[in-house]
């Protein structure tokens, strides 16, 4: 089942018609169909149970004019669309839900680590997600009304984009921590190089990550205290139940974050000890010059008296000497340094 779509519909990327019968698949629907639907009385066009899904694409500029002469949604979504709301919120708006939701762009990769936002908003009847870039969760779940899916609300529509959202970012998780097993078992072998620029990388794509998502557990909490009356009991709990599954991947990610940190601290501590063992050598190799250096200047000076001139061994003497405070010296800073270990 393809999704229905074209030039003239004003930016739709899909539209769905849920509950045609008891869980059958969903409906495909072009823009024209969902207006007569939206147009309709509650009873008239659509049976008991029926909600539509509509995703558009705000890049498109008739998006938004669709939704406003079509859709009727609460003042609140489209403040949010014009204000470019980014962080995490789910609140009632009289009778309906908004949202403001958070997930990876399509062509996520660590290194860019581009994120994308979703606005939603939804009743009984209907489910409006919008966005300006494509994000993973909502590609995933479109898949899945294809092959099938078919929620029984609108807010199990909504429950199933939280766990699918979840799911991709359990998947960034997982990808997180093998980079990080590979560059923690490179860091004890001592064979890599610049761990600190990538461990820092991977560092604040989490702590992105967890800022924009942290609020989305405690936003549905709050909403499940006083729910809207069209949300049924089983919608709570499911509901209820995905947001303890974000919490645990939040907390996941937040021991992820620990982690990083602890090998940040360990990849400076070898650092530190790195400057420390080059600077030791510097002080060493200054230490043993220091008595050449001293003889070589005062045997220098053009001035007379200078001792064992006319000694025929007197360079050799004078050899020794340097020998013997060069090995003095060197003694004395080797000795300080097994003392330090």
């Amino acid at each position: 089942m393809n999704d229905v779509h074209s030039p003239d519909d004003a930016g739709l990327i899909c539209g769905w018609r849920f509950g045609c019968g008891s869980r059958q698949p969903a409906q495909a629907m072009a823009l024209p169909a969902a207006a007569d639907w939206l147009a309709a009385r509650p009873g008239e066009g659509a049976g008991p149970g029926e909600f539509l899904w509509l995703h558009f694409n705000l890049a498109n500029t008739r998006a938004l004019r669709w939704l406003q002469r079509h859709a009727a949604l609460p003042e609140a979504f489209y403040t949010a669309l014009r204000e470019g709301l980014t962080s995490t919120r789910l609140e009632r708006a009289d009778d309906a839900l908004v949202a403001v939701l958070n997930d990876v762009n399509f062509e996520f990769d660590f290194e860019s680590a581009d994120l994308a936002t979703l606005w939603i908003c939804l009743d009984e009847r209907m489910v409006i997600t919008a966005r300006t870039q494509p994000l993973r969760s909502v590609d995933t779940l479109r898949d899945a009304v294809r092959r099938g899916d078919s929620p029984a609300s609108s807010a199990e529509l909504l429950e199933h984009l939280m766990r699918t959202q979840a799911d991709v970012l359990v998947k960034v998780v997982r990808e997180t921590t093998a980079r990080v097993d590979d560059i923690e078992d490179a860091i004890i072998a001592r064979r890599y190089h610049h761990p600190r620029a990538h461990l820092g990388r991977l560092r604040r794509l989490l702590v992105r990550l967890q800022r924009l998502l942290a609020p989305e557990p405690a936003a549905l909490f709050r909403l499940l205290q006083q729910p809207p009356g069209w949300m049924g009991e089983d919608d709570r709990r499911g509901l209820a139940a995905a947001s303890e599954e974000f919490s645990l991947m939040l907390r996941d990610m937040q021991t992820l974050q620990d982690r990083i940190k602890l090998l940040q601290e360990e990849v400076a501590a070898a650092v530190n000890e790195d400057n420390s063992n080059s600077l030791f050598v510097l002080t060493v190799v200054t230490v043993l010059a220091l008595p050449i250096n001293i003889l070589a200047g005062l045997f220098g000076m053009n001035v007379g008296g200078i001792p064992l001139a006319q000694h025929e061994h007197g360079f050799w003497i004078v050899v020794s000497i340097v020998l013997a405070f060069t090995a003095i010296a060197g003694w004395l800073a080797f000795r300080k340094q097994r003392h330090d270990d």
